[in-house]
């Protein structure tokens, strides 16, 4: 990985990475426990949708209150992502020490997403200041540690299942606060950190006049769409369609779909250098639209499920970090840093939307069916990038 900048110190995109995946093992980890929590604590059937958008929610309150205080120009970003992962993994521990509610864990899990703000969001500035100039594959790195941190929980509930759910949550706090540490310890200011402009409503007009900005961030909103709500209701689909696996199996095979999408992520990243990120994009953003309505027949009752899953996982991630790339290309210059605050905020409330809409068909539709209707956001995130792939 140090080849993507030979003046760069070796450890630094390594412990970049790690800390990318140490932190962000918070976002699913109520998730991975919800059997447990719904016995202890006596949570309804819908608890699914509420805790993922309880994180979601709090994940975009936090990236719109540290963009209006700048908080990652003011303070060192490796100060900010080091208090940030020391919170968030006492905010994921106290759903053990104070939650006695379906109210308690909703507010500890928001509190969890609003300091996830600052970690993913500033580990890529951080990655930014270290490799300026050749920040794809990097980029490619880093979200692919985003979705492994995600899948991280499954891995811990699968291999630990005789543990108490207990021990699980305080691992992934521990991991997390680990993660904050080494990032500041290892990981000085890079030569080319800089400051942004102050996030200013005003400059959203500027921002969406662009042609070419509003087709990298349309296409961007198609891919959330999709994107946590699968992630998010994979083990319930596991679950259901392979009822003869154990508890154990269904979280070592959630891991392998969601994890998977780090493949598509940094393997996305290589082909980018040849192919474009607009059309390794589009590519990737076709075949999981095409995986949501193949949904419904190969979920029926085939022998692929497995590898299914996984190829949609694979698929389902690997446009993240280009969508990422075209915003921040196609951006105004002086304005990166709060268009990509604001695409990030509208697109984690698009996943709000779509989480909650599908706990609802969860309840509606056979579960081989209930994600076919995520297809809608693949279809109108390609209508958009077209302009960008001809060009």
């Amino acid at each position: 990985m140090s080849e993507i900048n030979p003046a760069v110190p070796k450890r630094i995109l390594p412990a970049i990475v790690f800390s990318q995946f140490a932190g962000t093992s918070l976002w699913f980890a109520g998730n991975a426990v919800l059997p447990e929590l719904q016995a202890s604590m006596h949570l309804q059937e819908g608890a699914l949708g509420l805790l993922t958008s309880a994180v979601q929610f709090g994940f975009i309150l936090g990236t719109l209150c540290f963009a209006i205080l700048s908080l990652a120009d003011s303070v060192s970003p490796r100060l900010l992502f080091l208090i940030c992962a020391l919170l968030g993994a006492l905010a994921n521990a106290m759903v053990l020490f104070s939650a006695t509610s379906i109210t308690d864990v909703l507010i500890f899990r928001a509190a969890t997403g609003f300091l996830l703000a600052g970690i993913y969001p500033v580990g890529m500035k951080i990655a930014a200041s270290w490799y300026s100039g050749k920040l794809g594959k990097a980029i490619g790195y880093l979200v692919g540690a985003l979705v492994l941190g995600t899948a991280f929980p499954y891995l811990l509930r699968g291999l630990g299942a005789d543990l108490p759910w207990q021990t699980m949550l305080i691992a992934v706090s521990i991991l997390a606060a680990v993660g904050g540490l080494l990032m500041y310890l290892l990981v000085p200011d890079g030569p080319y950190l800089s400051k942004g402009a102050r996030f200013s409503p005003r400059n959203l007009l500027q921002v969406f006049g662009a042609p070419d900005f509003r087709a990298a961030a349309f296409g961007y909103f198609g891919h959330m769409w999709e994107l946590y709500t699968f992630w998010a209701f994979t083990p319930f689909i596991l679950a259901y369609t392979l009822p003869h696996l154990p508890a154990s199996q269904v979280s070592l095979y959630s891991f392998a779909v969601i994890a998977a999408g780090a493949i598509g992520c940094i393997g996305g990243g290589y082909l980018s250098q040849r192919w474009g990120s607009a059309k390794v994009a589009f590519v990737q953003l076709l075949l999981s639209g095409l995986c949501c309505v193949a949904s419904a027949f190969i979920l029926s009752g085939s022998s692929f499920i497995v590898p299914f899953m996984v190829f949609w996982g694979v698929v389902v991630a690997g446009d993240s970090p280009q969508f990422s790339a075209l915003s921040a290309r196609t951006a105004p210059p002086q304005l990166v840093g709060t268009a990509l605050t604001v695409v990030t905020s509208i697109g984690f409330a698009i996943t709000i939307i779509s989480i909650q809409a599908t706990g609802w068909l969860q309840q509606q539709l056979p579960p081989q069916q209930m994600l076919v209707w995520l297809a809608i956001g693949p279809l109108l995130g390609l209508l958009a990038l077209r302009r960008l792939v001809r060009a």
